[in-house]
């Protein structure tokens, strides 16, 4: 892979997605998933993971706990340099689980629509 793996665990999804937002913007990085996380200091945090090359993941990391700190709690971080082969199957479980996601999205999006459509024709 050549590549490294970041973690970013946050308080609440306001943090987590400011932590994504500036760790996306700091580096080339890709996020590979998101996990919800029931019970992390007594509520609920989200993980997120991105990937790419080491010094990018790194810098993107630095960049997210920084920002995440501002609004809210960054519980841990952790940057896994060029991951083992068993590492790399969890990574590309944890991208399939996000595209299942945006694809159930886009389909519930698509229902919607047809929906309204057929009732504006009635």
């Amino acid at each position: 892979m050549g590549k490294a793996v970041g973690l970013i665990e946050a308080l609440g999804l306001t943090t987590a997605v400011t932590a994504l937002d500036a760790a996306s913007k700091a580096a080339d990085v890709t996020l590979v998933g998101f996990e919800k996380i029931i019970g992390v200091g007594k509520a609920v945090g989200v993980n997120i993971q991105i990937a790419g090359e080491v010094a990018a993941v790194k810098a993107a990391v630095d960049a997210g706990v920084e920002a995440g700190n501002r609004v809210g709690v960054i519980f841990s971080s952790h940057v896994i340099p060029r991951p083992h082969e068993e590492v790399e199957a969890l990574i590309a479980k944890f991208g399939n689980n996000l595209k299942k996601k945006q694809d159930n999205k886009a389909e519930t999006k698509n229902k919607k629509t047809e929906s309204k459509n057929k009732k504006e024709e009635k």
